[in-house]
């Protein structure tokens, strides 16, 4: 009978799925499991891709267990587990995903069926957080999309933002609303230009009025004296998410005049938003746990792993030996490897410095200010280097003497080419500290608890008034906050990105 195979790291994370931790049913069948992997993997809109079949296989499950195949197709009694023939029904789905006539292919239908299981398996490794519920956790991946309450009614959010605002003594006409991915744009027409101080002193109220909990509304001036623009926030069944394929679609766009490119996701009114991480030059990007800061980072890399090896290398420290795993095997990895150890972390930080060092002399003796300079005269093909720190707070904890490197490279390394992207999710005085600061002028805030913390990341507060899920303010060297919302990467496109850099795509 035809089999199909799990990952050996699929078979210990089944156990954790029908366990306390997950479905709290022990007693469960496995091909339960598999078949909630299944349903998450055609959730997610790209083909799982083959490097799915090269995963070194786990306990088998013929398809008597996980379709059913061979049992009665009229049973409508399957109270006792498995006791129906589902197989016509797995390869119609799969046949209309694919668009391929699985009916008349037995082994393409496996093969199919395969990828898809052990890449959602992988899908819920990676997004399910063992101390978040999980039924929670799966009613959010398989029917959160389901729930939408229809049209939002933008007609009845003016009419309550008008009595929002009379309540705190503005008079003022509404004449416009545009809606972005999450928000609602509100053009408020002030009869009286001094309005604009008591309606930004009023922004919590109106919140408050608006039933927006935690939640805020954001004041924009705009080029019309006594015109505010409000951002207002929509449910998150409303909710439009930005995917990994638009990341790659702006990549692709050679328009774009930037040394490093990054694209933290889109504006409130859906514009793609990037930046120039040799411009930046260093970045703080912090945020609650949750809140879509490590999500940010893997796009961030997936954006920079479409360099050339030639001109790019990744320095990836993880501390918490959990984000960065997926590219152990990438060719832009400075060291030929991932950190994760104390003693490594340490070692690799003395390098870096040392590496910073060695590139100051050879632009001293060229006649360079900076790296930049010398690459417009043709000279010093030097390699960029992007050092990630998944967690800042955990490596300053686990290796003392990290801080001391740091703030070397952090004073004087972006001259040179290396830059630094430091993560944290304790956005405190202690982890990010005032040498630090004073040197990554651009910082990016996700979601936070309080404005003290909004302050040490940004020094203004707001971040403790986002709506979560990768919504961001970014805040870079000489510009403006602007607020972001965060374009969602699964493991299907870490996967896919990993992939094509090892093929030199």
């Amino acid at each position: 009978m035809t089999k199909i195979h799990p990952s050996q790291e699929d078979d210990k994370f089944i156990l954790k799925i029908l366990g306390k931790q997950g479905l709290g049913a022990e007693k469960l069948p496995k091909w339960t499991a598999f078949r909630l992997a299944l349903a998450i993997s055609l959730h997610i809109p790209t083909e799982p891709g083959e490097e799915l079949d090269l995963e070194t296989k786990g306990t088998e499950l013929d398809y008597e267990q996980l379709t059913g195949l061979g049992q009665d197709k009229t049973n409508t009694d399957t109270s006792r587990g498995q006791n129906k023939d589902f197989t016509d029904a797995y390869r119609a789905l799969l046949s209309v995903s694919h668009n391929q006539d699985l009916f008349q292919n037995d082994e393409q239908f496996r093969i199919l069926l395969q990828r898809h299981i052990r890449r959602g398996f992988r899908e819920m490794r990676t997004s399910w957080r063992e101390s978040h519920d999980f039924h929670e956790y799966l009613f959010q991946e398989l029917f959160s999309d389901m729930s939408q309450q229809g049209p939002y009614n933008v007609d009845l959010l003016e009419d309550r933002l008008q009595d929002a605002l009379m309540q705190i003594g503005i008079h003022a006409e509404i004449r416009d609303s545009m809606s972005g991915p999450r928000i609602t744009r509100t053009l408020v027409y002030l009869k009286d230009v001094h309005d604009l101080d008591r309606l930004r002193k009023g922004l919590e109220k109106i919140s408050f009025i608006l039933g927006l909990k935690k939640q805020g509304v954001f004041m924009f001036p705009t080029d019309t004296p006594k015109v505010a623009a409000l951002d207002v926030p929509r449910p998150s069944e409303t909710w439009q998410r930005i995917m990994g394929a638009d990341l790659r679609q702006w990549i692709s766009d050679p328009s774009l005049d930037a040394r490093l490119p990054l694209w933290p996701g889109v504006d409130v009114m859906g514009q793609p938003y990037a930046m120039d991480l040799s411009l930046a030059p260093h970045l703080l990007v912090a945020g609650t746990t949750g809140s879509g800061k490590s999500v940010c980072l893997h796009s961030f890399l997936i954006a920079l792993l479409c360099q050339k090896t030639d001109q790019l290398q990744i320095c990836l420290l993880d501390p918490k030996k959990i984000e960065f795993s997926y590219y152990e095997k990438v060719p832009h990895l400075w060291g030929k490897k991932v950190f994760t150890e104390p003693e490594e972390m340490a070692t690799a930080l003395h390098q870096l410095a040392q590496e910073m060092e060695r590139r100051e002399s050879l632009l001293t003796h060229a006649g360079f200010r900076d790296l930049s300079e010398a690459e417009a005269k043709g000279r010093l093909n030097l390699p960029r280097i992007v050092v990630f720190v998944e967690e800042l707070a955990d490596l300053l904890m686990q290796v003392e003497a990290a801080e001391k490197p740091l703030v070397r490279l952090a004073q004087k390394a972006r001259a040179t080419g290396i830059h630094l992207i430091l993560a944290t999710q304790r956005p405190d005085a202690e982890t990010f500290s005032g040498l630090l600061r004073s040197n990554i002028p651009s910082r990016i805030a996700f979601t936070v608890q309080k404005s003290t913390e909004s302050k040490i990341i940004l020094d203004e507060i707001g971040a403790e008034r986002l709506s979560g899920s990768g919504d961001m303010l970014v805040k870079i060297v000489g510009q403006e906050s602007i607020r972001i919302h965060g374009v969602y990467i699964g493991s299907d496109d870490i996967s896919k990105c990993v992939n094509d850099a090892r093929r030199g795509r």
